[in-house]
Parts: structure tokens; C-alpha cells; sequence
């Protein structure tokens, strides 16, 4: 397999910015005329061009994942100002690349040199929280937490909660369809945005789809737009569906002594039909990494953590938070016990939500974002244990178990630049072994840079063909953060 890990810059891709490709038919202008008719057209406040500014903007957190100095970036503050900003990039011919809170892990933000970076934090505005139609409409710069918040107040829930949520953004939520610690029941993002205002690839403020609960009137662009990593459009406004407020949820934790075990577990509870709010694992390298730094405690006992809840109304959410003890101990856990205290819940999900942050005090960590059946879990599991002995790399596990995303986090010394070699093939031969078992490249975090070579290793060449149309017809002119998302 192919890797981009480590090249000084983007794969090459069909849609990259190109003067052979079709729609550029115009000379490219220089990049002092472009900072010009920015300059010229733009609010003040609104231009960035100090280098060590945009340095700090020009990539998300996908470790290794290459990237450049843009020729500039636009704090944008209005969906006007956004398809001010397209319409420039298209008569000079430049690439745009749109940026929410940079918390992406696949180099998906990440800048290609002459580029614009469109910086859309600043539109963070909660528009409507809407308690009878049960949906939300905010711009792109809006935190999930912060939005989750809100709609606490009225008594409403918004379920996406990747372990970002105090610092991604509801915009780069869309771009990478993400999910979270409750998608296992409740689903990811797209499963709850209703309607989206995009700039297209043609510099055209346009919607797509509807507040109504139903409508099927022409094909469904908002879906096709959401986990598209702003190469089809870039988002101004999003609407969302919401849900009432939960009941208390009930909390299981199991220790286990290894995760081919804690794999094992989580098939016994989908054996058992059972659909968790929540089924969570976490190894000792995360725990361990979490007690050094917060000294909660938890690496004590435990090589492997599972952490379950159930929101269930009544005595069927005991029920099921027993049901899932017995999957627990069937699976082989060596203790396990269940709470339903709210804050003892919260402080244990709390820890699984630090593990990544946690792990980054150690040194640079390689993210992977594999998904696989959930009968083909305790075997992944495996594999990666297998993966880091033949490699010699520390691979801490953290999971979104209930539904077989894996998050393997490859960790390696500063400065090790074997080490570093090392963690790029055992990259490579996780997500080899997840396409052998049935899996996808990736659950959530969305293909960027990182993913391009395994993405061409699952999708067929027909299929790829059929991803560079779509492309082609949305961005005629290839200027939409181009090089990521698609072979």
C-alpha cells in the first residue's frame, strides 16, 4: 500500500488545482494582485497574510499530515463574505480551503501553497432553537458543546457528541459526518441535518433540503454535501434536527485483561440485542496516560476498560444495564458494576474523553479511524496488538465499540524519526487489515490526506470514476479544497 505520510506535500489527485484540468481556461494571476482584490473587497479585520498567523491555521491536527503556507487567510464573518471570497478563487484560479476549529485528525483543513484559507470560527451565531419543530439553525463556527448547552435550556438534545465536542466545530461536524460517543444508538451527523446553505463550486449561495419532518423533491444534495470535506461546497448555515432530553442514564463499567477480550464483550451485547446509549473502550496506555495527567485512578485494576450506559426509561433501563453486566462477565470481564448516578457516570466518560489529549503530553500521535462489523472486532483488536509488536510502536485503543469504530493511537517519541517510519507501517498495515476483514478506512474523522491511499484500496476504480464526476459537476473549476476526500 501507498502512503502520502510523510511527503512533502498532497497526494496527487484529478481535482487538484491544475491549469491542464478542464474550467481553466484563464491565465492565473499573480498572488499580489489576489491579496489586492482581497484587500479591495473585504471588510477590514477580515485578511490575514503575517505568515506565523497563518501558519497556525494552514492544517488541523492530523499529525504528519503535509501542508503549506496559504497565499492568505479570510476570517469570514458572513455567508456573503464567503462567496466573495469563492468568486475571487475562481477568476484568479486559486484554491480554497474551508477551516472550522482545526480539530480535524486526517488533514482534511490542511492548506496547499497559494491557497485561501477560509477561516469560518467567527460565524458562530445560534440562529433559531426551535422547541416545536424540534431543530436548531446555526453557522458553521458554532461549538457542538456550546450547542448542546442551548438546547439543554429548552429542554432539547442534540445528540452528535464526538470526543472533540468542547472544541470542534458544528461546521467541520458536517464536513466529516462525524459521530460520537452516542451515534452507537442515536446515530452521526448527517442523521440530523435537515438542511444546509452552501457557497458551490460555482460561487452560488444556494440550500439544500428543508425544515419538514418529510420531502423527497430531487435528489438529496444535503446528504451528498455532508462528510464531503468541503470539496463539493463550502457550509454557511445549518439547520439541525433535535431531540427531547433524555432520562438518566444508567452506567456500566467492566475491566478486562486485555481488548481481544473487551472485543469479545462487545459482540456478546449485540448478541444479546441489546443497543447501548453508549459503549465505550479504553486500554491502559489511555488510562494510564489520563492518570498521569489527572490522576483519577483508573489504570489501578484494569488493562481494558469498557464503559457502557443505557438511557432506557424505568426499570428497563436497569434491566438492560444488567443485561449488558452479564454480556460483561460472559465476555470475560474480571469485575464489573453499574451506577446510576448521573455525575459518577459523567466522571468516568469524562476520562475516556481526555484519553486523546492525554496521549498527546507523550509525544506526536498518529490517529486511525478504521470501522469494521462488529463480529470482526475482537479479531481487529488483535491484529493491531500483533501490528505494534511487529513494528515496535506503542498503540494505545480507544473505540466507539458499540458500532466497530476503532481509533488505534500510534504514539512515538519526539524527534524519533524511526520511530516515525516505524508508525507509518503499522498505519499502513492496520488499515490493510481492516479492509481484509470487512471495514472501511474511515468511521468519522473523514479520508483528508491521511486516508487517500487506503481509500483507493476500497473503493473500486468504477466507483472512484463515478466520486471524480460528482466532483467535477459540483467544482468546475477544482478550486474546492482540492487533493483531499477523493482518488
Amino acid at each position: 500500500m501507498s502512503s502520502v505520510l510523510g511527503l512533502c506535500g498532497p497526494a496527487p489527485n484529478p481535482c487538484r488545482n491544475d491549469l491542464s484540468l478542464p474550467g481553466y481556461g484563464l491565465p492565473v494571476t499573480d498572488t499580489a494582485t489576489l491579496l489586492k482584490d482581497l484587500h479591495r473587497d473585504l471588510p477590514a479585520g477580515r485578511l490575514v497574510t503575517d505568515p506565523q498567523v497563518m501558519a497556525g491555521l494552514a492544517h488541523d491536527d492530523a499529525e504528519w499530515a503535509p501542508w503549506e503556507l496559504p497565499a492568505a487567510v479570510v476570517r469570514a464573518e458572513s455567508a456573503r463574505e464567503v462567496q466573495l471570497v469563492v468568486g475571487l478563487a475562481i477568476e484568479h484560479r486559486v484554491p480554497v480551503i474551508p477551516r472550522g476549529s482545526g480539530t480535524g485528525l486526517s488533514g482534511g483543513a490542511n492548506a496547499v501553497a497559494g491557497s485561501i484559507v477560509i477561516d469560518l470560527s467567527r460565524m458562530n451565531e445560534i440562529k433559531i432553537i426551535d422547541p416545536v419543530e424540534r431543530l436548531a439553525v446555526v453557522g458553521p463556527g458554532v461549538i457542538n458543546d456550546d450547542l448542546r448547552a442551548a438546547c439543554a435550556q429548552q429542554g432539547l438534545w442534540y445528540p452528535p457528541d464526538p470526543a472533540s465536542s468542547p472544541w470542534s466545530s458544528i461546521g467541520g461536524n458536517v464536513a466529516t459526518n462525524a459521530g460520537g460517543v452516542c451515534c452507537v444508538k442515536y446515530g452521526v451527523t448527517g442523521d440530523y441535518v435537515l438542511e444546509l446553505e452552501v457557497v458551490n463550486g460555482r460561487g452560488e449561495l444556494v440550500r439544500l433540503g428543508r425544515r419538514t419532518a418529510k420531502g423527497v423533491a430531487g435528489y438529496d444534495l444535503t446528504s451528498l454535501l455532508v462528510g464531503s470535506e468541503g470539496t463539493l461546497g463550502i457550509v454557511t448555515e445549518i439547520s439541525v434536527r433535535l431531540r427531547q432530553q433524555r432520562p438518566i442514564e444508567h452506567t456500566v463499567v467492566g475491566y478486562f485483561d486485555s481488548v481481544t477480550d473487551a472485543g469479545v464483550a462487545v459482540t456478546k451485547i449485540a448478541e444479546a440485542g441489546l443497543t447501548p446509549s453508549a459503549l465505550e473502550l479504553v486500554d491502559r496506555h489511555c488510562l494510564e496516560a489520563v492518570d498521569a495527567w489527572k490522576n483519577m485512578g483508573l489504570s489501578a485494576d484494569a488493562n481494558v476498560i469498557l464503559l457502557g450506559r443505557t438511557d432506557a426509561p424505568g426499570e428497563a433501563g436497569a434491566a438492560e444495564a444488567s443485561a449488558m453486566i452479564t454480556a460483561f462477565e460472559t465476555g470475560g470481564a474480571t469485575w464489573s458494576a453499574q451506577t446510576d448516578d448521573q455525575q459518577e457516570g459523567d466522571a468516568l466518560f469524562a476520562a475516556r474523553r481526555l484519553a486523546y489529549p492525554a496521549l498527546e503530553r507523550l509525544g506526536p500521535v498518529l490517529t486511525e479511524d478504521i470501522c469494521l462489523p462488529l463480529r470482526n472486532v475482537p479479531a481487529m483488536l488483535s491484529r493491531i496488538e500483533q501490528i505494534a509488536v511487529d513494528h515496535d510502536t506503542k498503540i494505545a485503543n480507544i473505540a466507539h465499540a458499540g458500532d466497530g469504530n476503532l481509533h488505534p493511537l500510534l504514539i512515538t517519541p519526539i524527534g524519533d524519526e524511526q520511530a516515525k517510519i516505524r508508525a507509518q507501517q503499522a498505519f499502513s498495515d492496520i488499515i490493510a487489515g481492516c479492509l481484509e476483514l470487512g471495514g472501511t478506512v474511515t468511521g468519522e474523522h473523514g479520508v483528508g490526506l491521511l486516508k487517500l491511499p487506503g481509500l483507493a484500496d476500497e473503493l473500486s476504480p468504477a466507483v472512484q470514476q463515478m466520486q471524480a464526476d460528482v466532483k467535477a459537476a459540483l467544482d468546475p473549476y477544482g478550486i474546492l479544497n482540492p487533493g483531499k476526500a477523493i482518488v
